[in-house]
């Protein structure tokens, strides 16, 4: 049993005090220890012993009183043992300071830092002062005068122990926080150096010394070196709880599955260690959270949160417990340990994944504002990521800025170009502003999700088909469709396998047998959820391409599967009211009615037929009534308000003025007041307004709303509006405008109609009527009549046509001889004038013919010019040719003649040329030296019957090439002699140049004397 001894005063005897059963009331002890004066050092080996034994109140006592002023008065001798107490002091605070909060915090850095300068006062080069005083700054995060207060000591003391721990300390702090990797290796290698110099200083210092050797090993990515730090400090103290949890760290990094079960049985052992070590806790709820076991998450996290007081440490506790319950769908449980876990830690950059789920909480909530605070915590320490900015500009896109939503997107797929997430969002939030640049991002997410393999979502290929089906390109969209759909009945069906009696009418919209009949076969039915909606939309698409059987087969289809489906009972509806079966479509919106009575679109449906009928039409206004109070008033429901009272306005039966005024006051309040100031672009009350004021005579206002509803309209594939063209026909009309009223009729008739609609036919005949055009009128009725035959008003109105055009017929006045004589000779002369006009046009073409034929004449004459130029050249090397034949001859010897025989048949030879010259450039066309020629030269084996063969055409060839002739008949010339005397030799091709150059200065000369007239083949070169 340990123990210490407490002198008596003024005697020898001393109390036994055993350290293991020291007194719970710390009094007692300080009574002895006061009463006997006992050293001071007895002081700090109780207090220690008290701090051991977890009693820290006792501990705090027990130096608070030895470092009393009565105390220092008495041991006013002793330093060393009152700066301990001192430094114990500062030391238990700071120790406090670092894992209390604020504002407690500062009160206990405060209260160290005064123990700290009352131990400095005492003995200001005292070492353990400045290592307290450097510990005290690292917790207050002053690193800089934390090395300060460590380089003092170690200026005194280079080996001093804790010194180098202390600076060794600062320098891995600093880089941790330092943000340039380069200083921050440099950091780390100081840090290690201090290190190897304390171990090396104090060789038996604790194994944990070597815990800080590996860490900076493992900063400077030296992976294999701190492995084996760790390993030794594991072989030196294998109870160390710290090099496990580190080992089982860098085992779980490698992300094998053998490291991954290494790394778990670390932390394992390690908790079997010590079950209260936090870091180990948390790497454990880590693991069994991605195992699923929820419970055994919940647990360690509580015990990690119980046992340590690190924020840090705690805010991963608070992590892995919120993440636990939101994986649970506890949203709001969740939503608290996640703002407890951001509570724990002062920046985000010391842990930022609880942001992230605490911002995931905040947006599932609504509330965009903190959630968007809480995403850019997050890019603080990430600028880049994606999933951060994806979220952030879903929370503008909700908040309806729209533009920031897709300058975010655009900085997601500039960073990450394969997130093909983004290039979907990024797709639909440009769907109703830049259609071309939509489609452009979901074919490229689309290609992104192929090109990795990977299966393609069908609501993107359902995006896809519907941005085709907006802009009228059915074949497109109907392949997008096909390929999100895949195999089903609906392929069957489109290839005509089944559903021929369909095709033939003999099965009524609400008959189901025919898939029962078909399970009977065996055909497989299945209709996945999710590819319902596609479904729908490519019944759509038959639709618009006016194919309503297969149409109706896919809408039969869907309630076969899904009974509850009310769009489908509605667009069966709306297929048999087109086929004019009015009560069937009744029905089907009854049987959607059934499922939900309160469905707004079934009751508008239905009271918009009701509408069309005589008998109940004011039942319309009820449905219309509860479709309204179902939507809450939505725009759809108010502008059929409006329609009705309308409709009651000029309904046919007698009422008072002040009625109709008020059904036309109401309606325009609900088209003006309601609707468009929900929706200031919605073209059916601008209709609506427009046709009241036609009704009013405005005509100016009315075209004006007619005309833009009437462009705005023909933008959209989904909106058929023939009323606006019809009613600005009308409009036109009424202004008296025959002519562009008759083109819009026409317009509508062909673009919505088909030309096969007999009201429109007759309000055409109308306006021919009277624009006074009678046949046309007359053509116009009949046409109407063809489509309608039993319409007896359409015959009544073709006999009044006819009889106009008689009466207006015989009632033309008759002409006198005078005006006949005018007409005919303005007949006469406007047919004068057309002859005239004619006959310049012809001239204008002949002179058009002429000059093109100049044209390809010129074209033609200088493609010769070329050719023969091509083939003079040719000669020339043929010459070059014979003439080194010539020269390499050794059966035929070489003559020479005397000068004076040459410079006799010098002036023959220059005559010859001058007469040669003329042929000469007569004889240009004629191909003589062509390749036939050349082909007989290469092929004669004698070289004399060459020389025989120039010699016979000595008027054509002499001339060409003189020079070349006179060398390969072995011959000298007399000016090359004389050139060469004179020391000028020249070339042959010199030589010939000049020969050439005289006979064309020769030329002017000879030509009057020899042929005074030109002659057909003498043309100019």
């Amino acid at each position: 049993m340990a123990s210490v001894y407490i002198p008596v005063q003024g005697t020898e005897e001393e109390v036994q005090v055993a350290l293991d059963q020291l007194p719970h009331d710390a009094s007692d002890i300080l009574d002895i220890l006061k009463a006997e004066q006992a050293p001071l050092h007895l002081w700090l080996i109780i207090a220690r012993e008290y701090f051991k034994q977890g009693k820290i109140e006792q501990f705090r006592q027990i130096l608070e009183e030895g470092s009393g002023p009565e105390i220092d008065e008495y041991y006013a001798d002793v330093k060393y043992e009152r700066i301990a107490i001192l430094n114990a002091l500062g030391a238990f605070h700071t120790f406090l300071g670092k894992v209390e909060r604020a504002p407690q915090k500062e009160a206990h850095f405060k209260d160290a830092t005064q123990y700290y300068n009352r131990a400095s006062r005492i003995d200001e080069t005292e070492p353990s002062t400045w290592i307290g005083k450097g510990q005290l700054c690292v917790a207050k995060g002053e690193l800089q005068m934390a090395s300060d207060s460590f380089k003092i000591v170690l200026d005194e003391d280079g080996n001093n122990f804790p010194a180098l721990l202390g600076q060794a300390s600062v320098y891995f702090l600093m880089g941790e926080a330092e943000q340039q990797h380069k200083k921050s290796l440099e950091h780390y290698r100081n840090a290690l150096d201090l290190y190897k110099r304390a171990l090396r200083a104090y060789s038996n210092c604790p194994a944990a010394v070597r815990l800080g050797i590996a860490f900076c090993r493992y900063k400077l990515g030296q992976v294999e070196k701190a492995r084996q730090a760790f390993q030794r400090v594991l072989q030196l103290d294998p109870q160390n709880v710290d090099a496990l949890v580190a080992l089982a760290i860098m085992d779980l990094q490698t992300n094998e599955a053998g490291g991954i079960r290494r790394g778990m049985e670390k932390m394992k052992r390690a908790f079997e260690i010590y079950p209260y070590c936090t870091l180990a806790l948390n790497h454990l709820a880590n693991h069994y959270f991605f195992t699923g076991q929820h419970f055994v998450v919940e647990q360690l996290t509580e015990t990690a949160l119980s046992s340590s007081n690190h924020g840090l440490l705690k805010s991963h506790a608070y992590y892995n417990l919120a993440r636990s319950y939101h994986s649970k769908g506890d949203i709001e449980t969740a939503g608290r340990y996640y703002m407890a876990s951001v509570k724990e830690i002062s920046k985000p950059q010391d842990f930022v994944l609880p942001y992230i789920g605490l911002g995931q909480i905040q947006l599932k909530f609504g509330d965009f504002k903190s959630s968007l605070t809480s995403f850019e915590k997050v890019l603080e320490v990430h600028p880049e990521n994606c999933e951060s900015l994806k979220a952030i500009a879903h929370i503008h896109a909700k908040s309806g800025e729209t533009e920031k939503a897709i300058e975010t997107f655009k900085k997601v797929t500039r960073i990450d170009p394969k997130d093909h997430q983004a290039f979907v969002e990024l797709g639909e939030l440009l769907v109703e502003s830049d259609w071309a640049a939509a489609m452009e991002y979901l074919k490229t997410a689309r290609n992104l999700l192929k090109k990795a393999g990977e299966d393609v979502p069908v609501e993107l290929l359902n995006g896809i088909g519907l941005l085709h089906f907006e802009k009228g390109e059915f074949e497109m969209a109907e392949q997008s469709f096909k390929e999100a759909l895949g195999d089903g009945l609906w392929v069957l069906i489109i290839d005509g396998k089944v559903g021929s009696p369909m095709a033939n009418g003999s099965v009524q919209y609400k008959d189901q047998s025919f898939f029962h009949q078909l399970e009977e076969e065996g055909v497989p039915l299945e209709l996945h959820p999710n590819k319902v909606t596609t479904l729908f939309n490519y019944a759509r698409l038959l639709e618009e391409i006016h194919d309503s059987v297969r149409a109706s087969l896919f809408y039969r289809f869907i309630i076969f599967k899904y009974p509850d489906y009310i769009d489908a009972y509605l667009r069966l509806a709306a297929i048999a009211k087109q086929r004019n079966n009015v009560q069937l479509s009744i029905e089907l919106i009854g049987d959607a009615l059934k499922i939900d009575e309160k469905n707004p679109n079934a009751l508008s449906r239905l009271g918009s037929l009701e509408l069309q009928s005589d008998e109940t039409w004011l039942t319309a206004k009820e449905h219309f009534r509860n479709a309204k109070e179902a939507t809450k008033g939505d725009a759809y429901s108010l502008l059929q308000l409006g329609n009705w009272n309308y409709y009651a306005a000029n309904r046919p039966e007698k009422k008072a003025p002040k009625f109709e005024a008020t059904h036309r006051e109401k309606a325009m309040e609900l088209y003006q007041s309601q609707v468009l100031k929900q929706h200031h672009s919605n073209m059916f009350a601008a209709n609506g307004i427009g046709i009241l004021y036609a009704e009013k005579a405005k005509w100016d206002v009315a075209k004006e709303l007619f005309t833009q509803v009437h462009e705005a309209a023909s933008g959209s594939i989904f909106v058929h509006m023939p009323d606006v063209w019809i009613n600005l026909a009308h409009v036109y009309f009424a202004q008296g405008h025959f002519q562009q009223a008759v083109k819009m009729y026409q317009n509508c008739l062909r673009k919505f109609f088909y030309n096969t609609d007999a009201t429109i036919l007759l309000y055409l005949a109308r306006t021919h009527y009277e624009a006074e055009q009678w046949q046309d009128c007359r053509k116009t009725l009949l046409r109407a009549i063809h489509l309608a035959p039993s319409n007896y008003l359409l015959r009544f109105n073709v006999g009044v046509s006819m009889q106009k055009f008689s009466a207006s017929t015989l009632q033309k006045t008759k002409r006198t001889v005078e005006e006949v004589h005018r007409d005919a000779a303005e007949q006469a002369e406007q047919q004068n004038k057309q002859k005239m006009e004619v006959a310049r046009q012809i001239a204008l073409a002949e002179e058009a013919r002429r000059r093109a034929e100049e044209q390809r004449k010129f074209q033609l004459e200088r493609r010769r010019e070329e050719d023969e130029l091509k083939q003079i050249k040719q000669q020339e090397e043929h010459f070059e040719r014979v003439k080194e034949q010539w020269k390499t001859s050794s059966h035929i010897p070489g003559k020479r003649k005397d000068r004076s025989k040459n410079e006799d048949e010098e002036g023959g030879s220059e005559k010859r040329r001058r007469k040669g010259n003329k042929r000469r450039k007569d004889q240009k066309t004629k191909t003589q030296y062509g390749e036939d020629e050349e082909d007989e030269y290469r092929d004669e084996p004698e070289a004399e019957d060459d020389y025989a063969n120039l010699s016979r055409d000595d008027g054509d060839n002499s001339e060409r090439a003189p020079d070349h002739l006179l060398a390969a008949a072995g011959l000298e010339d007399s000016d090359a002699e004389d050139d060469m005397v004179r020391g000028h030799p020249q070339s042959a091709i010199e030589r010939k140049r000049r020969a050439w150059s005289e006979s064309e200065d020769d030329e002017p000369v000879q030509r009057p004397a020899a042929q005074p007239s030109p002659g057909a083949n003498d043309l100019s070169e």
